[in-house]
Order: structure tokens, then sequence, then C-alpha cells
């Protein structure tokens, strides 16, 4: 993967006002750049940049993370639904090379017709049904 590693790693150096929960293994972080209200991601405290390097403990704790900041944004914001997303390597968007998994919630009417979801990644492909 070729990603600049120019600056420091913004999730090895997080603002501790912007953590919502945390482990040993885990924290979560409220999206810098969020896309809706509650944008989260969960990153391993550990430096690696896929979760195809995690060790099978980080990857558990990461989906019991998830879990435990989805159970966080449904009391606080009580979102219709999410999207959960991992850009892997540049082909795949990853721009910080710190593996993080983006909680999205999603709202009723914040776009027309949502069916897709994250296949809109590829607009020209995202639509299949009609």
């Amino acid at each position: 993967m070729t990603v600049s590693t120019d600056k420091p790693c913004p999730f090895c150096h997080l603002d501790p006002i912007r953590i919502m929960a945390e482990d040993e293994l885990t924290v979560a972080y409220r999206d810098g750049f969020p896309v809706s209200l509650g944008h989260t991601v969960i990153i391993p405290r550990r430096h690696f940049a896929t979760l195809f390097d995690a060790t099978e403990a980080e990857q558990a704790a990461l989906l019991k993370a998830l879990t435990h900041a989805k159970d966080i944004l449904d009391k606080y914001h009580q979102p219709d639904g999410y999207n959960i997303g991992i850009n892997h390597g540049q082909a795949g968007g990853q721009s910080v090379p710190h593996l993080h998994i983006h909680l999205i919630p999603r709202y009723r009417g914040d776009k027309e017709d949502p069916r897709g979801g994250v296949r809109w990644v590829l607009p020209d492909k995202a639509k299949y049904w009609a």
C-alpha cells in the first residue's frame, strides 16, 4: 500500500475530547470530518494499516467497540440506520495508514433514495435495481 507518511499519524495522537469510549485495544472516536451527526471511527490502539493486519483479539475487540459505539449513538442520536465501512489501500480510498472503521449514522430523508448504500463508492455500478 502506498499512503503518505509525511505527517504524524492522526490516530496515534488522539484529542481526548473526541473520545467516545475506549478499552485496552480500541478507541471509539468522533470523526473529524463527519458526513452525518454522530459519525464515529473505531480505531485500534496499535498502529497497523488494515483489518487483515489485526490479530484475532484485535478483530474481536474492534467488533465489540463497533457495537458499543452503535449503542451510544442509538441513545444520543436515534439514527434510522447505519453505514459501516473500511477504506483499505490507496485504491480503496485509504488516506491514513492506520486502520479505522467508519460508523456512519443514517437518518430518514438524508438522501432521497438511500438504496445501494456503500455501493455508491462506484456510482456507475451502484444502481443494480430497475
